[in-house]
């Protein structure tokens, strides 16, 4: 990791991305949201009465090395977690993955209130220089999730290894577009969509439209009508009536609600 973060670091000083009087697009059209996030990377507050001071913290005795964990390492600011391993095919493994992916910024009971003006956030996991937990007004609150957010019509999502565009291997793992003549039997509406009946047949190998028979099913009608649809599921056997909805689920903790007076 110590390798990898000073040679990338040389490449983007090199290639001037980290000149001072580099133009930066973001920058320009967001000032605000771009200090923001510049702002959340370095651990400063960019608004309100603190604006320019460090993000106050609680800290332990500081932690030697940047192990983070079994196979996970950090340095100057690049972060490895190789500790996760999913076999081919494993689609519930990687189901988990992307859930653990797209986990919401905050977890459930990290984010404390102290007082009016003071909320406490513990991390998860040690900071290599000791820290256990931030301490932030509600307008940095604010400012730290809104640093969070990307910026719109940004592409965000780099791909690496056998996905990257110039790999030598990527075809071999990369889906194969389909012939013309086939591509328009399992088109849309629209030219650029694909019906479902071929996006789960391609994405999930579920063919729906083959029988257990073995031949290929149609479609004879679509039944829109709802005392139709009930009458034909009570027919076959099946539940007509929708389930019943579980009841909302209280917040875990009360001091979460926020309440603002005045205009």
């Amino acid at each position: 990791m110590e390798t990898t973060a000073h040679r990338v670091i040389r490449m983007l000083k090199k290639r001037g991305v980290l000149a001072q009087d580099a133009y930066d697009d973001f920058a320009q059209e967001q000032p605000l949201l771009a200090g923001m996030t510049s702002a959340s990377i370095i651990g400063l507050v960019s608004i309100g009465e603190r604006a320019g001071q460090r993000v106050r913290r609680i800290l332990q005795d500081p932690a030697e090395g940047v192990k983070t964990g079994h196979l996970c390492f950090a340095s100057r600011g690049f972060s490895l977690h190789a500790a996760r391993q999913i076999a081919a095919g494993n689609k519930h493994g990687l189901e988990n993955l992307c859930n653990y992916v797209a986990r919401p910024p905050l977890a459930a009971g990290s984010l404390q209130r102290i007082s009016d003006e003071k909320y406490s956030f513990k991390l998860k996991t040690l900071w290599s220089d000791g820290t256990t937990h931030l301490i932030l007004s509600p307008d940095e609150l604010i400012e730290k999730l809104a640093a969070l957010v990307p910026p719109p019509r940004q592409n965000l999502l780099r791909y690496h290894g056998v996905l990257a565009p110039h790999s030598k291997m990527r075809l071999a793992v990369v889906p194969k577009k389909p012939d013309t003549k086939e591509l328009e039997k399992t088109r849309g509406k629209s030219k650029n969509r694909l019906l479902w009946a071929a996006l789960l047949a391609r994405t999930f190998n579920l063919q729906v439209e083959v029988c257990s028979c073995g031949g290929k099913m149609r479609m004879v009608a679509a039944i829109t009508d709802g005392i139709s649809i009930k009458k034909y599921l009570d027919e076959v056997g099946l539940p007509s009536e929708p389930p019943v909805p579980e009841p909302a689920r209280p917040p875990p903790q009360e001091e979460f609600d926020y309440y603002f007076e005045g205009a």
